[in-house]
């Protein structure tokens, strides 16, 4: 029998016997190791278990306790899945089956309804009695034409086996009566698979795509231990409690429907109150730091992002050009640069009137397919606080460290205090993402880094993360459930002056090159609102809510006078400030206020009425108090001006 030679991530070479398996692999270093294997990696391509290996290389163990290990948890589970719903559904056909670091999906369609959230519990307990019988899981290879056959019938199956064959070979997994096509290692048998749960249905297009039929995903998850699924369980609930989509839906901030555009968001009377609050301060705050507000088309030239090299770059994610007749080419705008880069061209510059700042809430257009879109957090039409610094070379470090103050503002402002840094590089082995620039990339780089250090700010570098002109600085937050995301950026960019040959004139009164920075504060409009509604979980804090003040008389026909007249007091101060008319018990309209995440609710009957008073009760605070109106007043005012956060 022939020897194979096998290399460990140590460094050590041993050899074994032709058709070892990883797990006879694992035992020959120890049974604890064994235990704890469920695949291998031989030359970083992952291997069942139990498979006979035919050929030697780098080898890794696979354990419980990976990354790896826990998907392939999760593959075994789908698999299992699908056996139980062949079980319960003789008319089912599957599309994909993945898993991730969220859980995992199984594509299904049947040919009268499709799967409901309440057959779910059944089909749980089908994979459970699988688990109970610790039913084998056997790997098998099918000639591609078996393959064909075996699913014949299944359209989206049969797409699968011609996308997934290699070298004329399939592999499927035999459960039980069920063979299924394999889409990933598994486990060798079911016993490892006891905690799971069946988590929610939705629609989902075949590949992603509007055009092709929509198939009924089922989402789930797994673990290896109990204590890991019942965390996972209770984040996802209180996942669901924040989702801007539900709370958003609640409160009547804004929706999205799919039959009038899908990706387009309606901003209702509340969201757009919301919205308009975050706008102002923005556009307030940026004047203050020496930004000039412009207002620029939402369409441009084609040949402007062929010269900025969007088109190159970004051509998947823009919508297709529009031909006017006359051979001019119109584009929704992915990004706003260019437009800026044209305000700054209308003028012949000074070196006297740099750093020239301009900024806009410029919307922007994306083409994202139906399958990625997702609330307020991706969407096909946003609008992004961008902004865009033309400079000199020495006034770079300088403008830099005012960005970076002026973003730490804006975050106590919004109370955001989990975030940390990264220095986002280029990829120089990836010649066609970045501009092929060297000392360009290595001088912005360098001047990033430098700056950051003289700050003394911690940060992470992270390759392969840069815009494709230039290097960046990222802010990275976390949402309300820890998820990570960029909130804000400040890129440096020597390409694009290049591009589009931008001067200014200097002190030796000859032309000179400036330097761009764009830099945005705090994302766009919609994806900030989404970040700010989970945070917040709807209950914002007074500066920023829809509806600051609920008036409640305690009867229309006695106190219904005195209700509006400080109502409109209230109105004329600038607070967002109503009166609760309705015919509607007291309780009933204080808990619907409360519902409502109002921040104040007013009580007004004979008692505040006769002694120019009020009856307070703040959000989710059980207790009223009782003060005079003008203490109130003062008491809401100092709330609003500074930003919620209590007295200074």
């Amino acid at each position: 029998m022939s020897k194979l030679s096998f290399e460990f991530p140590d460094g050590n070479v041993k050899d074994f016997d032709e058709g070892v398996t990883t797990e006879d692999i694992a035992k020959s270093i120890s049974i604890s190791l064994a235990k704890k294997a469920v695949a291998g990696k031989i030359d970083d391509k992952m291997v069942d278990v139990n498979l006979p290996l035919k050929s030697g290389g780098k080898v890794e163990i696979v354990t419980k306790d990976s990354d790896d290990g826990l998907k392939v948890l999760r593959q075994t589970a789908a698999q299992l899945l699908k056996a139980a719903l062949a079980d319960q559904f003789t008319n089912i056909q599957f599309g994909e089956s993945t898993s991730d670091e969220d859980g995992f999906f199984v594509d299904t369609d049947k040919r009268e309804t499709q799967v409901s959230a309440d057959e779910l519990p059944q089909l749980e307990e089908r994979m459970h009695k699988m688990v109970k019988n610790n039913v084998k899981i056997e790997r098998k290879v099918l000639s591609k034409e078996d393959a064909l056959k075996q699913v014949d019938g299944d359209p989206y199956q049969a797409k699968l086996v011609n996308k997934l064959a290699n070298n004329e070979q399939v592999v499927f997994y035999q459960i039980g009566d069920y063979l299924g096509l394999g889409e990933g290692v598994v486990l060798p048998s079911a016993k490892q698979v006891k905690e799971f749960k069946l988590l929610s249905v939705a629609g989902a297009y075949w590949e992603g795509k509007s055009s092709n039929p929509m198939l009924q995903r089922i989402f789930a998850t797994a673990f290896y231990k109990k204590a890991d699924l019942d965390a996972d369980v209770k984040k996802r609930q209180e996942a669901k409690e924040r989702d801007h989509r539900v709370i958003g839906n609640k409160l009547d901030l804004f929706f999205v429907d799919p039959k009038v555009g899908a990706g387009l968001a309606y901003w209702m009377p509340n969201g757009a109150t919301v919205r308009r609050v975050v706008e102002r301060y923005i556009v307030d705050k940026e004047l203050a730091n020496g930004y000039e507000h412009v207002i620029t088309p939402v369409l441009m030239n084609l040949d402007a992002y062929k010269t900025s090299g969007h088109w190159a770059h970004y051509r998947d994610d823009m919508f297709p050009p529009m031909d006017m007749g006359d051979g001019e080419e119109l584009e929704l705008r992915p990004m706003n640069c260019p437009s800026h880069i044209q305000i700054y061209k209308h003028h012949i510059r000074s070196y006297r009137e740099l750093p020239i700042r301009i900024a806009e809430l410029g919307m922007m257009h994306r083409y994202e397919k139906s399958g990625a879109l997702s609330g307020l957090q991706r969407v096909r039409e946003m609008t992004l606080n961008d902004g865009h610094t033309f400079l000199a070379i020495d006034q770079i470090q300088d403008e830099f460290k005012k960005i970076l103050h002026l973003m730490t503002e804006v975050y106590k402002d919004f109370d955001i205090s989990n975030y940390h840094f990264r220095l986002s590089y280029r990829d120089p082995k990836n010649t066609e993402k970045y501009f092929d620039d060297d000392e360009m990339w290595n001088k912005s780089q360098s001047m990033l880094k430098g700056a950051m250090d003289d700050l003394g700010l911690e940060y992470v570098e992270a390759e392969g993360e840069a815009a494709f002109y230039g290097p960046k600085l990222d802010v990275q937050t976390y949402t309300a459930m820890g998820n990570e995301e960029t909130l804000s950026t400040i890129q440096l960019d020597f390409m694009l002056p290049e591009r589009f040959d931008l001067h200014y004139v200097g002190e030796d009164g000859k032309e000179h090159r400036p330097v761009m920075m764009h830099r945005g504060l705090v994302s766009t409009m919609e994806r900030f609102i989404a970040y700010l509604i989970e945070v917040y979980k709807g209950a914002f804090p007074t500066w920023l809510a829809p509806h600051q003040v609920k008036i409640i008389p305690v009867s229309m026909d006695k106190h219904g006078d005195y209700a509006k007249k400080i109502n409109e007091k209230l109105v004329k101060m600038g607070i967002r400030s109503s009166v609760d008319d309705r015919n509607e018990k007291m309780g009933y309209l204080i808990r619907d206020a409360q519902t409502n995440k109002i921040p104040y609710t007013l009580v007004v009957g004979d008692n505040e009425m006769n002694s120019n008073s009020v009856s307070v009760r703040k959000y989710s605070e059980k207790d009223s108090k009782d003060e005079s109106f003008d203490e109130f007043t003062k008491e809401i005012q100092n709330d609003i001006d500074n930003y919620s956060r209590g007295n200074k």
